[in-house]
């Protein structure tokens, strides 16, 4: 199996996502520079964390069009996988391969914490390691990861078991005050409607070791390892 870390100018979490899939997890990965115009031999495409081309217009808006992204969405058309974790989130949903969209976070300044993250589908090639209900410690490190989207996308991400994390407090209790960005819903990740794209804002990889204080990210990792290796 082989993972691709894609950078686009602006990227600032790429080389922790390859350090953790490298030497935290122990697979193959290559960094794939945004011109490039093919993924092929890739199992997984991560689309890491950062500013993309400067978050100009709209955060992710300019990377969707980055050359690699036709490639990205082909992959993904395939029924491959694709994780997009902050910044990647937003271009994912820029380029429509996940509903809704990332706005500005309902308190207007840049959020950087641990927070806490509830499983809630165990149905997912990230999650199937992991307890339904189980809270993750994950930080965050954002200014427009409040995710929206219209009533009725909401309702179907929950009927069609497409939420895989939302913020949570101690003991997986969901309140207005453990949601650090205003997230329609306390949602903090969700998947398309073929269940093999994930976006997510809070950072896996910056949690994937005790030693940043939380290894909780890594079970992600793990769970997506345990499917290629299954497949």
């Amino acid at each position: 199996m082989k993972f691709a870390v894609v950078r686009f100018p602006g990227s600032n979490c790429d080389q922790d996502a390859y350090h953790v899939l490298k030497d935290v997890v122990g697979v193959a990965v290559d960094y794939v520079w945004h011109e490039e115009k093919s993924v092929k031999g890739y199992d997984c495409i991560v689309l890491p964390g950062g500013f993309s081309y400067g978050d100009y217009l709209r955060t992710g808006a300019i990377a969707r069009f980055s050359p690699i992204m036709d490639a990205v969405i082909a992959h993904a058309e395939r029924g491959r996988f694709v994780m997009g974790i902050c910044n990647g989130f937003q271009v994912l949903c820029e380029a429509h391969l996940l509903p809704g969209a990332l706005v500005r976070n309902s308190r207007p300044k840049f959020s950087c914490k641990w927070v806490g993250c509830r499983i809630e589908t165990t149905g997912t090639p990230w999650t199937q390691a992991a307890r339904l209900g189980q809270v993750l410690r994950i930080p965050i490190a954002h200014g427009e990861g409040r995710y929206v989207a219209d009533e009725a996308t909401l309702d179907q991400l929950e009927a069609e078991d497409r939420v895989v994390l939302r913020y949570a407090g101690p003991g997986g209790t969901i309140d207005d005050q453990f949601n650090p960005n205003g997230s329609m819903r306390g949602i903090a990740g969700i998947l398309n409607s073929g269940r093999n794209i994930l976006g997510m804002m809070p950072h896996p990889e910056r949690a994937a070791e005790k030693a940043l204080g939380s290894a909780d990210g890594k079970l992600l990792f793990d769970g997506m390892v345990r499917t290629l290796r299954a497949a």
